[in-house]
């Protein structure tokens, strides 16, 4: 069995992990804290691992000898950067060079963000230019260099990833995750009617990032959404799924609150998704599908 190291035992890490466990795959998770859940059928081994230093790196390296790694570490909470760029910056470099150091000449996915542009297009393939807007952009930019420079990887390119997440988590909660609880409660939710995603279930997240592990895949590719939805649009649509009244959504600037330091439009478009996909009998599910799944999941 392949052994894959996945940094990161968040919600994204898991779902990957996951994936790979159910492909037959044997998948190390490796991050600063224990996984909060369970992940797949059973418990997915989970090893003590500081990113941001070196040896915590190579101790893990060692301990796990994976053929190849995936890198999904944080911090990934976009308002936290902005108010620590700085910190940001260093801990993202500094795992990716760290881990490329220790595991030499193995397989690497990067999964990085829609924030390396601006934001000010909707369209944002792989060819067009990167320009961050924000410090959570910068780090990820930065870390995709050191990983393209440095070894035979991919850096995958992922919008607002989302899907089902208990209400008592330790972390903020996926955009969704925390929409629905919120809602199914009764009470409003403020959301921002001027920021646009192109947003992806978390299990499509997993697939492709399955499928971009073996040799040959492309050096970066993008994964969005076939949907380009606002987030107060697809609250609402949440809401009349749900069973509760729209008017629980209540709109607001993006410069209102949290989401400040979005930019207009974290959306990703690809040259590439579509005949990447095709020819692995994968697709990536839109909004109203992406509902119906979670919902149903969750009855």
């Amino acid at each position: 069995m392949t052994r894959t190291l996945v940094v990161g035992s968040g919600f994204v890490g898991r779902a990957v992990a996951a994936r790979l466990a159910a492909a037959g795959g044997d998948p190390v998770l490796a991050s600063r804290r224990p996984p909060e859940t369970r992940t797949g059928t059973g418990v997915v081994p989970w090893v003590r691992l500081d990113a941001a230093d070196a040896r915590s790196c190579a101790s893990a390296v060692a301990q796990v000898r994976p053929d190849q790694l995936v890198l999904v570490h944080g911090p990934s909470d976009v308002t936290w950067c902005e108010a620590e760029p700085e910190r940001a910056a260093a801990l993202h470099t500094a795992a990716a060079t760290h881990l490329i150091a220790a595991a030499p000449g193995r397989r690497t996915v990067l999964i990085s963000t829609d924030n390396v542009f601006d934001g000010t297009s909707p369209v944002n393939g792989e060819s067009a230019p990167t320009a961050p807007a924000n410090a959570y952009g910068r780090a990820k930019l930065a870390a995709e260099r050191i990983v393209r420079e440095s070894t035979d990887g991919t850096v995958l390119r992922v919008s607002l990833i989302y899907g089902w997440e208990p209400p008592e988590t330790t972390k903020w909660l996926n955009f969704f995750s925390s929409c629905a609880h919120r809602l199914r409660a009764g009470e409003r939710v403020e959301v921002p009617g001027d920021q646009w995603t192109t947003p992806v279930l978390v299990e499509d997240v997993a697939a492709v990032t399955a499928a971009v592990l073996p040799s040959g895949a492309p050096p970066l590719l993008h994964l969005g959404g076939p949907d380009r939805i606002s987030r107060a649009d697809w609250a609402e649509a949440l809401a009349e799924a749900l069973g509760v009244p729209r008017s629980l959504v209540v709109r607001v600037p993006k410069a209102a609150g949290r989401y400040a330091s979005r930019p207009t439009n974290t959306c990703l478009t690809s040259e590439l998704l579509d005949d990447f996909l095709a020819a692995r009998g994968l697709r990536v599910r839109g909004v109203a599908e992406g509902l119906r799944v979670l919902l149903k999941e969750a009855e």
